[in-house]
């Protein structure tokens, strides 16, 4: 049986961290891809916790919830957001002795088999609507995370329009009236894009002040540090540059910064740079990164949650969880400099 010192040593880590980061451990402070590489680890070498290795026979019978997630693991490296919200929800499962089937999406495929025999469904990421129907006819008890289709599924969604409100406020009264755009679009499937929420909210919010620019808009991209370089590369061809920028995930501002970098042009004497999810790189940046803080792993904790009342109350209504944020001043945005 592999021990927490195998572990560590594959991982490249303490003992100590192998434990703390399988126990869930929320004072722990190491990078997302640290975290990442000792679960998959110790689920290659087949650890077991103290708490799994009792006699099954000694244990009450515990629910079994399926975690189906849309990002492949390559795409959850290059944006951690959504491996936030998977530890959120394993955690909270792991502190209930609640047991947890992960499925990761194949494409646009899911293997509908090991849906079977589910207590409840958590479905992060953004589905089509026969993908749902699948989700319910599988196990009656369904949240979705990240995604509200409609008022008919219980959901945790972050509050975008608050945040959006929070980043336009604090740039325009830092004096900025040409501000740039840089996103990513999300697809159910190929067919079905997705429109951004913050995107919507940017729009809106500078069109009722006679601020939008409708040429200041660069989002033919994913939301990855390379997507953020070369959409960056881009605006910066434009006859006319923004004085500030919104970046939809702070993956993207990494790369739009290192682009900045490259062309010269100084953060934030020239251009104020705001991200959005305050990943744990974002503080250590040249500058800091200015960002919206979502509390990412908090929407795992209350999908499960929610899904635990789903299947105590058996209420009829669902409910939808709408999880604040709030924006993290830090180096990367000034006053406009005349």
């Amino acid at each position: 049986m592999a021990t927490l010192k195998d572990i560590a040593e594959k991982a490249g880590v303490s003992p100590a961290t192998v434990s703390r980061v399988l126990n869930y451990d929320a004072t722990l402070s190491v990078a997302d891809e640290t975290k990442k590489r000792v679960f998959q680890i110790a689920q290659e070498m087949n650890y077991k916790t103290l708490r799994n290795r009792k006699d099954p026979g000694q244990m009450k019978e515990r629910m079994l919830f399926g975690l189906v997630y849309w990002y492949s693991d390559q795409q959850e490296m290059a944006d951690p957001y959504y491996m936030a919200v998977r530890t959120g929800v394993e955690r909270e499962c792991h502190e209930r002795n609640i047991d947890l089937v992960k499925l990761f999406k194949n494409g646009d495929e899911i293997d509908a088999s090991r849906l079977e025999g589910l207590d409840g469904i958590i479905a992060v990421g953004k589905y089509s609507q026969a993908e749902i129907d699948l989700f319910e006819q599988s196990a009656r008890q369904l949240v979705l995370v990240d995604y509200s289709p409609s008022d008919d599924y219980d959901s945790v969604v972050v509050d975008f329009r608050k945040a959006m409100t929070e980043v336009l406020d604090y740039l325009i009264s830092l004096g900025h009236e040409k501000i740039g755009y840089i996103g990513g679009h999300e697809f159910v499937k190929e067919e079905e894009p997705i429109r951004d929420e913050r995107e919507i909210s940017f729009y809106e919010y500078l069109a009722l002040r006679d601020l939008y620019h409708p040429d200041f808009i660069w989002t033919d991209g994913n939301f990855t540090a390379e997507d953020g370089y070369r959409l960056m590369k881009e605006a910066l061809q434009a006859e006319s540059i923004p004085t500030a920028f919104f970046i939809a995930s702070d993956s993207m501002a990494i790369g739009a910064i290192r682009a900045l970098h490259e062309e010269g042009i100084r953060i934030p004497d020239q251009v104020s740079i705001v991200g959005f999810n305050d990943i744990a790189t974002s503080k250590f940046l040249q500058p800091s990164l200015t960002t919206v803080k979502v509390y990412t792993e908090f929407m795992g904790e209350s999908a499960v949650e929610l899904l635990l009342d789903q299947i105590q109350s058996k209420r009829e209504l669902a409910k939808k969880v709408v999880v604040p944020v709030h924006l993290v001043k830090r180096e990367s945005c000034s006053e406009v400099k005349e």
